[in-house]
């Protein structure tokens, strides 16, 4: 069969390269052409436009790069028509997502499925009139999903596991480097443990955090902060923001960048300061304490309006899948220098430690062991399978 994937940025990339794989297994005749990135180039397929012309994120980017958006979004929708695949698979990526799901069924006959549904229960909750009429298929991979759609909205939806589980399950179980052999091979300080930072995926996102980020790690001297550098996003842009730090000599001494080496970097660090997002479900799954840090324009105003707008109590989601707060969230106006360094210092020594660490089993534990990409393949195939 024919499959259209649309993914937007780099955890969309990752997810559909798996999901892509899985339908391999299933399907020995499956063909693809998507929206992505390099990993699902490298399963194969046509790459019809890279995840770095789309993610824009917040009001002003998306305003500047609007006409480009547009375009594109003309031409996926266009694509799609010539090519007539079986199936549109959607990738999160909601608002780009949930247009395409439209116009596929107000215009064509083509089923649309989604995987990894658009977070609505935490916002634009009247989104669902949206997923109700234009998508066929939800795929969940979040458990608590369940409930808001079904419980809550009376919209079947299939739970096929967390992905973001199964890949950091399989990762620790082939991994075996040491840390000295991982120091080693990075140029870093056999004798120092790792504070580790993940600051997002978006250029705009790493602006916001790293500063702050890095001013506070650097005042561990026992510890060494190593940066995992996002897909897409090259070297001289994280110089540059390095070039804009305070005190940037001194941290240059005890700071460090590795690419496409996440997983063992988290494999091998003490603690981490992590933006909110996939990367924080991440770093729960391979037990590193953590402080969730999210900078935002105006925050104390964003901090008030966050209590109105947000239909959900957390951000992260850790906290979020064992509703409670398993890590502590400092976003818009709880995102300073002074309350990270406290909570940053809570969780290197403590008991403070030791309560994160097992609230990351109920995290995993109500997870589950499915694997999500294997799963969703095999219920698309036979859904499609009985649509025909």
């Amino acid at each position: 069969m024919k499959y259209y994937i649309i993914a937007g940025e780099a955890s969309g990339d990752l997810h559909a390269s798996h999901l892509m794989r899985s339908l391999m297994m299933v399907d020995a005749k499956a063909e693809f052409r998507f929206f992505g990135g390099d990993l699902m180039a490298a399963v194969g397929g046509t790459l019809v436009r890279h995840y770095r012309d789309l993610a824009y994120m917040g009001f002003l980017p998306v305003l500047m790069h609007l006409p480009t958006i547009l375009r594109n979004m003309k031409m996926c929708k266009q694509d799609i028509v010539e090519w007539q695949p079986d199936v549109v698979i959607l990738v999160d990526y909601p608002g780009f997502n949930l247009d395409i799901a439209k116009f596929v069924r107000s215009k064509t006959e083509i089923p649309v499925y989604y995987y990894i549904s658009p977070k609505i229960w935490a916002w634009k909750e009247y989104r669902i009139k949206n997923i109700r009429r234009d998508v066929n298929e939800l795929f969940s991979i979040l458990p608590f999903e369940v409930d808001f759609f079904e419980g809550k909205h009376h919209y079947p939806i299939h739970y096929v596991g967390n992905p973001t589980a199964s890949e950091v399950a399989a990762f620790r179980r082939d991994y075996q480097q040491t840390f000295d052999d991982f120091a080693r091979a990075n140029g870093l300080d056999l004798h120092r443990p790792i504070i580790a930072l993940l600051a997002g995926s978006r250029r705009q996102e790493i602006e916001d955090n790293l500063p702050a980020m890095i001013r506070v790690a650097s005042q561990f001297p026992d510890y060494q902060l190593v940066l995992a550098a996002a897909p897409g996003i090259d070297d001289d842009f994280y110089q540059q923001v390095l070039s804009r730090i305070s005190r940037t000599s001194e941290v240059g001494k005890s700071f460090h960048i590795v690419k496409n080496q996440t997983y063992a970097l988290l494999s091998h660090a003490r603690a981490a300061l992590v933006t909110s997002g996939t990367a924080t479900l991440e770093t729960a799954l391979f037990h590193v304490p953590q402080v969730v840090c999210y900078h935002t324009p105006l925050p104390r105003f964003i901090g008030f309006m966050r209590k109105l707008v947000l239909s959900v109590r957390y951000v992260s989601l850790v906290n979020l899948i064992a509703d409670s707060e398993v890590v502590r969230e400092l976003v818009a106006d709880q995102f300073t220098d002074i309350r990270i360094y406290s909570e940053l210092s809570r969780i290197l020594e403590g008991p403070e430690r030791q309560r994160m660490l097992e609230g990351y089993n109920r995290v995993a534990a109500l997870l589950g062991n499915h694997s999500a990409p294997d799963e969703a393949a095999r219920l698309m195939v036979k859904l499609l399978s009985e649509h025909r």
